[in-house]
């Protein structure tokens, strides 16, 4: 069984077998129709393509013997491996088990749906040996019902607006990176749909390119409308991330003198209206309105410099913190 904390220079050392150049990542949840099937056309791509390579699934929590399946493909092709959840954490935690335990020095994410195809794989790679730290894959969806392709299009607009990067599919899995890339990289919550947004933090070099893409044969789609509203919190939270994530008291701080001013204005009209106008000052809303200001100015202030303190812990603190608990490691 592989440990977690270990790297792919540690596993070189205690491995017999040298370590793999390319690592295709695949979460899956609930796939036990499509895994065979996809293994088999992604080994007549790779054979031919990059026989040094390694197939890491990733079983989030299945339930319906996707697990099962996987273990019997390795039995025969050792080149698969799997890690297996102790229950379903998620698609963010899943991709970024997979990204821990590849050993390759180039990472191709995937989904296990069948929806993207294979003989894409090396057109990502190619693209990616150009000089590029990160290349996506966009799917055209234009043929789509409204009701799905609007909502994307104007989540796709909205991202690229926030993070200043110019791509027309952000939520595509299909993506290859290199190793240090995914250095960089710490995924947690949903944030898996954004990685182009968090990967700009470093400056990586990014581009996308058309690949194909088919409706679902087999299984049920993990995704629908109701996710609308989680992606856009997401965006508020990427957006936060990118511009203050490390100077939080920047944000925070901004709105608190403004509210103190706006308090302090509030407050010189209360006591003007007093002594100019004889206004009662106990039954002036201005009065109220004051010291609601002031008191969230220093709220704001003070939760600040607490993010401030926060974010030193984050930045200085040398422990490594998993989102996600192994069960078993098949290789």
């Amino acid at each position: 069984m592989l440990n977690q904390n270990q790297t792919p220079e540690q596993l070189q050392s205690t491995d017999a077998a040298p370590l793999p150049k390319l690592s295709v990542v695949i979460p899956v949840h609930n796939e036990r129709e499509n895994v065979s099937i996809l293994v088999d056309q992604l080994t007549q791509v790779l054979q031919s393509y990059q026989p040094s390579y390694e197939i890491v699934f990733v079983d989030d929590g299945s339930s319906d013997g996707t697990f099962d399946a996987l273990k019997a493909i390795h039995s025969t092709d050792p080149q698969v491996r799997v890690v297996r959840f102790t229950r379903n954490f998620g698609q963010t935690p899943a991709l970024a088990a997979g990204f821990d335990h590849a050993r390759g020095e180039v990472v191709v994410a995937m989904d296990g749906d069948l929806q993207f195809h294979p003989e894409d794989l090396p057109k990502l790679v190619d693209k990616l040996a150009q000089g590029y730290d990160l290349v996506s894959g966009w799917r055209d969806r234009s043929h789509d019902p409204a009701a799905r392709s609007i909502p994307s299009r104007l989540a796709n607009m909205l991202m690229a607006s926030v993070s200043g990067i110019q791509m027309r599919d952000f939520g595509s899995t299909f993506k290859a990176y290199n190793r240090t890339t995914l250095q960089h990289l710490k995924l947690y919550g949903e944030l898996h749909r954004f990685i182009p947004a968090l990967a700009s933090r470093f400056g990586a070099r990014m581009t996308e390119i058309p690949v194909q893409w088919s409706q679902r044969k087999f299984g049920k789609s993990h995704y629908g409308l109701s996710r609308t509203w989680r992606v856009l919190l997401d965006v508020i939270a990427v957006k936060f991330l990118l511009s203050y994530a490390a100077k939080p008291l920047r944000l925070f701080g901004s709105i608190g003198i403004f509210s103190l001013i706006a308090g302090f204005i509030t407050g010189a009209i209360t006591l003007l209206l007093k002594i100019f106008a004889n206004f009662d000052i106990t039954g002036n809303p201005l009065l109220i309105l004051t010291a609601l200001f002031i008191i969230m100015g220093v709220q704001f202030i003070t939760n600040g410099l607490l993010a401030e303190m926060l974010t030193r812990t984050y930045y200085e603190g040398g422990s490594v913190k998993y989102i996600y608990t192994v069960r078993e490691v098949v290789e």
